[in-house]
This record gives C-alpha cells, structure tokens and sequence, in this order.
C-alpha cells in the first residue's frame, strides 16, 4: 500500500503530533507500505528532501508558526504533494492545517482522503465564528475522519453533524520507550519529571507553583522537559518561589533521549489547560511512571487510580495534593508497572498501526471492491 502524508511538523521538530506521525509512518514502513510524508522546513537546518527510517520526506517553506504561515505551507507545498501522491492508494491530512493540500491533490489523483484531528490549535478555534465553518467544509471534504481523543472527536460532529468522527487515541512505540538506564545522575531526592514544551496550554506554571507545597511533605527535585516561549517566566517564578535549586530547567531534548530521561525519574505530571490523548503521557508510562495529569480533554482516557491520579487543571494545591500523595505511596513501582502494561494493551504503536490499516483498507474495499487491489496511478 503507498500512503502519503502531509503533516505540517515532523521531526526533527519535538512533540505528540511529530512523534504520532513519525512512529506511525515508521510502523507502517515495517507492515510493507510505501510511505511518504511531505511537510515543513520548520528547521533550516533540515534538508529539503531525506529518507528517514525508510520514510520519503519532502519540506517546504514555512514562514512563520501561525495560521498566516500554516496557509502560505498549504500552497507552497502542494505541488510538492502532488509529486509524491502519483500512485499513492491513500492521502492521510494530519491536522486541519494540511487538509487543503491534500484536498487538492486529491482532487487530482482520485486517492481516498484520511484526515486525523489532533492538538490545541482544533479545540481552540472550533467555537470560533471564522474557524468554525472553516473545520465544517474540511471534516465533510474527507473520507474519513479520526480523532486523536473522544474530546476532538466529540467537537468535530458537534461542528459537522451527520459526518463521522473516530477516536483513535495516539500510541507509543513500547520496544523504544522502557524503564532502561537512567540519563541523568543518581539523587538522594525523589525525581520528577515534567516532560512539557513550556507554552501557555501546558500549565507549566501551575507546577512550579506547586512546587513549594510539594518540597514541605517530600524532599523532592524536578525537571522540566521542553522549551518554548514561557521558558524565561518559568525560570524566574522559579527562582522567586526559592525553588530554583529544585526545578531544572533542560530545554528541549530529541526523541532519542528521552526514555533515558523519563527512566531517571519516579513520576510524571502534566498540569496541562488543554490536551488531546497525550503521547508524552503514554511514553512516560511506557518507562514505567506513574503519571500525575490534569483532569482534562483526553488524560482521563489513559489515567486512572491505576496507573497514577488526575486532579483539577490551573490549581497548584491540587497538583501538589496528587503529586505527594503518589510518591508517598507504598506501591509506586507496582502502579508504574501498571502502567506500562496498560499501554501494551491498549496504546502501543503496533495497535496504532493495526487499526490504520484496516482502515486503509476498509476504504479501499468500499471504493474497489472487496479482494480488488487499488490500480496503479488511480
């Protein structure tokens, strides 16, 4: 099967969106597909063109990260699109950004299009009286459409009735992340981690806040795993609360690095305002943290007393309830453990892939007919 992609970030960009993509494309690729994925040069530093895994990766400009330069990316790249779709059996948009290219292309080589919903940038402009229409045309132009949280899901037929929306939660690829060795140094102190590009959405502040109330109960430490335009903030509300011995901040780090990090910690919390099915959660399960989340979009669907707790997102006294009321447990490496098999079960990337494909394939059968192999070039 050669299936396409379009996907407005991909590594080496650092995120949920970036990582579902790429492991999914990366599992496909060892099912025997053909993949190719055509997104931004959001990094200069990137080459134009690259296979990467066994993934063809095609990238255009991006002028700026707003929905100026996401519209200028849309046009700039569909020729580019156009190119890599000739024989493709399917065109998958990866969030409403990529939608009007693949449209387009779509209208060009007759391959059924897929569009997954994904992040904050959906739910935060779906009530919008621009946007709003705007999503409506996109949700009813696809074929099919998933949605990476039952929230996501839940907005797009509330915006286009009668169009069906299917929630797939994001997966993890399970044979990368593993409790293994730890990357940072041994601590007397019980670690945290927080794995969060430091953007508004993500409640960063909220746990530093916490942060105070936590160190009363537990000799704790934390580190902050991400970077972003509240970076500088966040260090000084640190540094102003007297906890700036006791939250390091290491800015961003690649995919690679990260079971190393998430397994030099005993817990994982993600105070975030507004999330879909975190991937970053499910990693940190995957390493076998038990994970302290904010009761929120698609947390709820990952989390539970299990595996870890959820308290009320924007309050720091909540957080710092849950988060020492996890590590003054007995059978915190028991729940971690918990946790790990609960993403096996039901989230890892081999799961992921599975329900892809039959997707695929479902679409392809309703469009050809059972046992009848998509022509070449249709």
């Amino acid at each position: 099967m050669n299936i396409v992609m379009h996907c407005v970030y991909f590594p080496p960009e650092v995120g949920g969106l970036e990582s579902h993509v790429y492991q999914l494309c990366r599992g496909l690729i060892k099912r025997g597909c053909r993949v190719s994925v055509v997104t931004s040069r959001s990094k200069k530093e990137s080459p134009s063109y690259e296979i990467l895994d066994g993934i063809a990766v095609w990238r255009t400009w991006l002028p700026t990260r707003n929905p100026f330069g996401w519209t200028v990316h849309a046009g700039g790249s569909t020729l580019k699109l156009a190119i890599a779709a000739r024989g493709a059996d399917i065109i998958h948009a990866q969030t409403f950004q990529s939608v009007p290219p693949s449209w387009l292309v779509k209208q060009i080589t007759r391959a059924p299009l897929v569009t997954t919903w994904h992040t904050s940038h959906f739910l935060k402009r779906a009530d919008s009286p621009f946007w709003r229409p705007i999503f409506r045309r996109f949700l009813r132009c696809s074929d099919h459409n998933l949605a990476t949280s039952r929230e996501i899901a839940d907005v797009g037929r509330s915006i286009a009735p009668g169009t069906s929306v299917q929630p797939i939660p994001n997966g993890v690829e399970t044979e990368i992340f593993f409790r293994g060795g730890a990357s940072l140094p041994a601590t007397d102190r019980r670690r945290i981690i927080v794995p969060r590009r430091l953007y508004k959405k993500n409640g960063v502040s909220f746990f530093v806040r916490a942060m105070p109330m936590i160190v009363e109960q537990v000799d704790a430490e934390a580190v902050v795993v991400g970077d972003g335009p509240e970076r500088q903030k966040l260090e000084a509300l640190a540094e102003s609360l007297g906890m700036k011995k006791r939250i390091q901040f290491l800015g961003s780090r690649s995919h690679t690095e990260m079971p190393g990090l998430l397994s030099s910690a005993e817990l994982a919390v993600f105070p975030s305002l507004m999330e879909a099915t975190s991937v970053a959660a499910l990693e940190s399960m995957a390493c076998e943290l038990p994970v302290a989340a904010t009761r929120i979009g698609g947390l709820p669907e990952i989390i539970n007393e299990d595996v870890g707790t959820l308290f009320q997102p924007g309050n720091p006294t909540a957080l710092a309830n849950a988060v020492i009321g996890l590590l003054t447990r007995s059978d915190l490496r028991v729940v971690g453990s918990k946790a790990r098999s609960r993403v096996i079960k039901s989230w890892s990337n081999t799961r992921l892939v599975d329900r892809h494909l039959a997707i695929y394939e479902s679409i392809l059968e309703k469009k050809y007919g059972p046992g009848i192999a998509a022509p070449a070039g249709e």
